[in-house]
């Protein structure tokens, strides 16, 4: 063990950690570094945010406030009715290890998401999620640097291996070795390491116990070997969400709202930019952009929508057939796309962007670029539409939704206006709401699993007072935790604050992070994960 070395706080990221998730493990003893932490410090279940998925949730706990004010809503920034995938220069706010950079403390981050491009502190930085396969470190030249150190290291596992259990596992290593390595080299205070497979196994086969039981046994190997290591004085395991089994219904809102009089859509046009157009275009072409220019078979599709042929109706003609997944596996997504009917944004009254934002945008005059919502009628539009959805039910006579609300009951601050106009969860999160349309409003969940409210939090160490209690631990929470941990004042805007198994450290005033020029993603391969995972429809 390396005695020598300074670290403090070790904050442990698993992606989609819960109860649900960790006791059968626990019960079968495969964690023993991961469940001793649970049982000799503090642990409680950790209620994420609205929206708890990870593009907007992990910004929230690594700068302890609301979306309001960091400014990431979910894994698509928007422009008008155009859209880019985010990353760091879309987080408004700054991150705990930038916090500390001010404090004179030394930070080691890898593979966090939404943290690309890298800004600049004392420190190392790997990005994680969103970040494309080589991305930019801090600093400059630090991924060749740990490649040649430790051998191949990347951010995104390979999907064309047939064993994703060995695929992903193969990637929690990575990031173990690479943490190791670079806090032997910063010798820092704080280190931060994240490990999203542990997340992205259930959106790709949630039945493969086999395989998410070897990727967490690869997580707790890694652990092990960084407090043998590197010995940190605390260690605080946090999770963004949690995951579970979807038993109810797929509720396609744009759907709902077409009939209610909101949506207007088109047979054929380009409707919002999808992932299928990057993904069948720039992808396959081996190039970065986003733009698409259609094909022979895709204006013959789209002219064929326009009279009535609609991919939506070819396929509902499949499925009665039977041989709807054979003919999906083969098309190109872009030649189903060019067919759909699909959401006109610039006509509509109100529509769902994108189901991961889980609300409702109203296409607002003065706002939007084409908005057709008097700024005088935006109240009662708004109040229109929530009382329209709080009425939805499920054919079996279930309310879909648990609330729809206003959405400055949710977010605020100088990035709110950012947000969804209208606020709409889940009833327990069990059902899945979708953008897409279809001749149906229900259907069975695309994902039999997807993300839930509670999350996890676990903390040991000598900052841990294992006397005091941990009730009603929110995602918030975290960052205030942590740099109390350091004995560092937490920032007063924070939504959050020190849990009380640590001691107050005070607050103080920080700067807000000054406003930089958005830079685009731009990158076909990341956009092309998040569609194959779900995210992106």
């Amino acid at each position: 063990m390396d005695d020598g070395t300074s670290l403090q706080t070790l904050l442990v990221g698993v992606d989609a950690a819960c109860d649900r998730v960790l006791a059968p493990m626990f019960d079968d003893d495969e964690l023993p570094t991961i469940e001793s932490i649970y049982e000799q410090g503090v642990s409680t279940p950790l209620e994420s945010q609205i929206p708890p998925w990870t593009a907007s949730a992990w910004p929230s706990l690594y700068t302890g406030k609301n979306p309001g004010k960091h400014g990431v809503f979910g894994f698509l920034s928007f422009d008008g009715y155009d859209w880019d995938v985010v990353n760091a220069s879309d987080v408004r706010e700054r991150a705990i290890w930038e916090l500390l950079d001010e404090h004179d403390m030394t930070s080691v981050v890898v593979n966090v998401p939404v943290t690309h491009p890298a800004r600049a502190f004392d420190g190392a930085l790997i990005p994680g999620y969103t970040a494309p396969e080589d991305p930019e470190c801090h600093p400059a030249g630090l991924l060749e640097e740990v490649r040649e150190e430790i051998g191949e290291y990347r951010v995104y596992p390979d999907e064309e291996a047939d064993d994703l259990g060995n695929a992903y596992s193969e990637c929690a290593r990575m990031r173990g070795e690479a943490f190791r390595y670079l806090a032997d080299e910063y010798d820092p205070e704080f280190g931060f390491i994240e490990f999203q497979g542990t997340d992205s196994i259930f959106h790709k086969e949630p039945d493969n116990d086999a395989a998410i039981r070897q990727i967490y046994r690869e997580v707790d190997r890694q652990l092990e070997e960084i407090l043998e290591t590197h010995d940190p004085d605390t260690v605080i395991i946090a999770s963004d969400h949690g995951m579970g089994p979807y038993e109810g219904q797929e509720f396609r809102v744009n759907e709902y709202l077409r009939r209610e009089g909101f949506v207007e859509t088109e047979n054929g046009g380009d409707g919002m930019p999808t992932w299928a157009t990057v993904r069948d275009g720039a992808l396959k072409e081996g190039t970065d952009e986003t733009t698409h220019n259609p094909g022979v078979a895709e204006r013959a599709m789209a002219s064929a929508a326009r009279v009535g042929l609609t991919s939506q109706r070819i396929g509902a003609v499949l499925e009665r057939l039977g041989i709807d997944d054979l003919v999906a596996s083969h098309a190109p997504a872009s030649l189903v796309s060019a067919g759909a009917t699909q959401v006109s944004f610039p006509d509509s009254r109100a529509y769902v962007r994108s189901r991961i934002e889980l609300g409702v945008r109203l296409n607002l005059e003065g706002r939007e670029p084409n908005g057709v919502v008097p700024q005088a009628e935006y109240e009662t539009v708004r109040t229109h539409i929530i009382d329209a959805l709080r009425s939805a039910r499920t054919p079996d006579g279930e309310p879909v939704f648990e609330t729809v609300r206003p959405r400055e009951e949710y977010f605020h601050g100088p990035e709110a206006e950012h947000a969804v106009d209208i606020v709409t969860i889940p009833a327990d999160f069990e059902h899945f709401i979708s953008a897409t349309l279809r001749e149906e409003q229900f259907g069975p969940p695309t994902e039999p699993w997807n993300h839930k409210l509670q999350g996890t939090f676990a903390a040991r160490g000598t900052a841990i007072n294992q006397a005091r209690g941990l009730e009603d631990a929110h995602l918030f929470d975290v960052a205030p935790t942590v740099l109390a941990s350091l004995g560092v004042p937490i920032d007063e805007q924070m939504d959050g604050q020190a849990l009380p198994c640590v001691e107050s450290s005070g607050v103080q005033s920080y700067s807000r992070r000054g406003e930089t020029d958005t830079v685009d993603t731009a990158d076909a391969a990341v956009e092309d994960r998040l569609a194959d995972l779900g995210y992106l429809e």
